[in-house]
């Protein structure tokens, strides 16, 4: 795939997000487009994997191409950055302990604040997620 068709991929997965639900993610970007499996998505988000990069289909030159075209498109649509907090799945509290233990997930191979911080970057709609809101509220209304 040449730069042109993956930035097409790129731009068309992050628009469809957020018609879908008002933002789009860095990760489900990459599922979208081929360059993350899911299942490799989920053994990164339960601890089985050390990093995101290790189990995506692309080098990092390419990685880093696809998360700076995402960056471009959301500044060229007016979407706005939300950082998210990435925690590991399926951390089971001790009995009679407070809370769960918070294990953060790491995304790149250096650990760069920076990468990081991109990658656990989401891309919000704020006018997209008033329709949708809209929408959800005439639908409950309507059922009611």
């Amino acid at each position: 795939m040449n730069e042109k068709e993956l930035i097409g991929k790129v731009h068309s997965s992050v628009y469809h997000q957020c018609q879908r639900r008002g933002y789009a993610a860095p990760v489900d970007v990459l599922m979208d487009i081929g360059v993350l499996p899911k299942q490799k998505y989920e053994d990164w988000r339960f601890g089985k994997v050390d990093y995101l990069e290790r189990v995506c289909t692309v080098n990092l030159r390419k990685l880093s191409f696809i998360m700076h075209q995402m960056r471009v498109y959301a500044q060229k649509t007016g979407l706005k950055p939300s950082f998210c907090y990435y925690k590991r799945w399926g951390v089971k509290k001790k009995t009679g302990q407070g809370h769960k233990p918070v294990i953060p997930l790491r995304f790149s191979k250096s650990g760069n604040p920076e990468v990081e911080k991109w990658y656990a970057t989401h891309f919000v709609d704020s006018k997209r997620i008033a329709e949708l809101k809209t929408q959800q509220q005439s639908n409950i209304d309507q059922v009611q």
